[in-house]
């Protein structure tokens, strides 16, 4: 993306390291290594063993404004889980998401789409259960409430087709939620329904990884929109 042409200006700019990351909000057991030419994530726990409980969210530690355009790099690596982006997370009644009156969060997804807080998430590399296996979809939810609000085809591969890295963007322009991968246009919805609650604005973002996928990140950007 020429961010010059668009006029886009940025706000926050990460090449993906464990380094640049070591400020990150983590919550659950999440592991962060250089490898691959970007930050693997994975999960430190053993899945089997811990069940939902082996998963993690790794938040951003800035707010950032409505309007916004979000584009990084993904690569899975190996094992079948699912990777996600929160974004516009905040609060509820106008706390701020790491506010020690919220619930304690440990990476156990009720924790995050029916607590007490707010978010808009996408979950794009759906391939923790066989029925996720056999019909590939990215989903948008909004919470509390894990409201699944639209779908759209999946065209990532799974992690032993993978080749390099896929270029992921999700662009937020006030009530209009896109997401493209690889320029390629999945999905596009509007937060004007009320019986999913109050519309989202801005807010922190964040990345869910579900055990046990490993997968790669770089080149995190975010960008105002004019």
């Amino acid at each position: 993306m020429n961010l010059r042409s668009t006029g886009e200006t940025v706000l926050y700019s990460n090449e993906m390291s464990e380094q640049s990351l070591a400020d990150w909000v983590r919550e659950g057991p999440v592991t962060v290594e250089d490898g691959y030419g970007g930050a693997v994530l994975g999960s430190s726990a053993d899945p089997v063993k811990m069940g939902a409980h082996a998963h993690f969210l790794l938040w951003c530690p800035i707010i950032f404004p409505d309007r916004i355009r979000i584009s990084w790099d993904f690569q899975p690596l190996e094992g079948q889980g699912l990777a996600m982006l929160f974004f516009g997370a905040q609060g509820s009644a106008g706390r701020d998401l790491f506010s020690p009156e919220l619930a304690p969060r440990t990476g156990f997804y009720p924790h995050y789409h029916s607590s007490d807080i707010k978010a808009l998430h996408i979950s794009y590399q759906r391939r923790k259960f066989a029925s996720e296996r056999a019909f590939r979809t990215c989903n948008l939810r909004k919470s509390p409430g894990a409201h699944l609000v639209v779908q759209g085809a999946d065209p990532l591969p799974s992690p032993e087709d993978a080749e390099g890295f896929y270029h992921m963007e999700i662009c937020k322009d006030g009530p209009q939620v896109t997401l493209e991968i690889n320029g390629l246009r999945i999905f596009q919805w509007l937060d004007e329904d009320p019986a999913t609650g109050p519309g989202i604005g801005g807010g922190y973002l964040g990345l869910r990884q579900m055990a046990p996928l490993w997968a790669v990140y770089r080149n995190l950007v975010v960008t105002a929109l004019h």
